[in-house]
């Protein structure tokens, strides 16, 4: 049986059949080292001091407050911590919230193919009809023609993932004077999903939808602590937004869930607060550098990224399998399990040659997937 033989994600399933295999999983998305120790043990002052009850619907205050205040800091940018943000339990429902709050029925969404594989899915759900652009696909930048082709008076909504997941591409200064300019003309909402903020590697650093004013009035941006904090497991992001755009929101989100988990909040009020933030982006080039430089005694070829834990491998001229068997082919055979790039795309396609590797992972981890890899062609 094969991925597409389940209902299971590809993410589920290539760590189930990494888990049977006994392979190494770069496969899904999460981080093999700790939590700061001091974060943890902020959860469990928070608890010991009895902060176990509901936390009000948007979120701790002082959290709240801590992260408008953190963005300020970031990108000169104030949301306000009363009105404009939102904790919400992990940024995958942060961006269910978005689509449900905006999206009705015959509404279209547009997304940028390969696009993470929850957006579709919630677009549908909500009644909404999802329409395609595509990223060019020699480096998966904007298409700025299929882009413009596609939007119309009937998009109600544009999702964008930068740093992109599963490319580690990068939206460009003139990919957003495009978006601008179609705003403008066609009034859409835009939902930037900036999760790997943190984790940038382009030179000056990374840029937030937010700083251009042009776009801040129809714009909500999702975070997530568990990918800043390699805490994946504790599901709590946030979301920001205009209060008019909040109020919607808000409208929807507080009868779906109503309330985050408390004491990781206290915890992360006072985490934030002091966080050096810096020093994460500063670890992972170090390891995507220290993978790369693994990966090349082996005849997998690395396409850049520039942001996330995550780095594309081509693997032409190894193998003219589809990616989909390819990546189960290695974790069966060779012990390394992957992601195939093609499941993100809207339908099914063999012409795919990518994998995708996650480095969010100890060096003797890494060290020992390229090894594995080396003979796999």
């Amino acid at each position: 049986m094969g991925f597409y033989d389940t209902n299971l994600t590809i993410f589920a399933y290539m760590s189930k059949l990494a888990n049977e295999m006994g392979a190494i999983n770069l496969s899904q998305g999460f981080p093999d080292f700790d939590v700061d120790s001091t974060l943890i043990s902020y959860v469990e002052d928070a608890m010991r001091k009895g902060f176990n009850q509901y936390a009000p619907m948007p979120g701790l205050p002082s959290l709240r407050s801590a992260l408008s205040q953190r963005h300020f800091n970031d990108y000169g940018v104030t949301y306000h911590p009363d009105t404009e943000i939102t904790i919400t339990p992990g940024a995958t429902q942060a961006i269910q919230s978005v689509i449900a709050s905006t999206v009705k029925p015959g509404d279209e969404v547009l997304l940028f193919a390969p696009a993470y594989d929850c957006y579709a899915p919630m677009v549908k759900a909500s009644g909404g009809i999802p329409v395609w652009a595509a990223l060019n696909p020699a480096d998966f930048t904007l298409d700025h023609q299929s882009f413009s082709d596609r939007v119309s008076d009937k998009t109600k909504l544009v999702i964008i993932n930068n740093p992109h997941n599963p490319c580690g591409s990068l939206w460009s200064e003139g990919d957003v004077e495009l978006l601008i300019e179609l705003q403008q003309t066609y009034g859409f909402y835009i939902l930037a999903d900036e999760v790997y903020e943190k984790i940038c590697f382009a030179d000056g650093g990374f840029r937030s939808f937010c700083t251009y004013d042009a776009l801040k009035d129809a714009l909500f941006l999702v975070y997530s602590f568990g990918k800043t904090f390699h805490a994946t497991g504790w599901k709590i992001g946030y979301v920001l937004a205009p209060e008019p755009l909040m109020s919607k929101l808000r409208a929807f989100y507080q009868f779906a869930v109503f309330s985050v988990n408390t004491p990781m909040q206290h915890a992360l009020a006072r985490y934030v607060a002091e966080a050096d933030y810096k020093k994460i982006s500063v670890m992972y080039l170090k390891k995507q550098a220290f993978f790369e430089e693994a990966m090349k005694k082996t005849a997998f070829r690395a396409l850049p990224t520039y942001g996330s834990y995550f780095q594309l491998f081509s693997y032409e001229g190894i193998s003219d399998k589809n990616d989909v068997d390819m990546a189960e082919w290695l974790t069966r055979e060779v012990g390394v399990a992957t992601i195939p790039v093609s499941v993100f795309y809207p339908k099914r396609r063999d012409d795919i040659r990518h994998l995708r590797f996650c480095f969010a992972k100890g060096d003797e981890v890494l060290s020992a997937a390229a090894d594995k890899l080396y003979h796999a062609g």
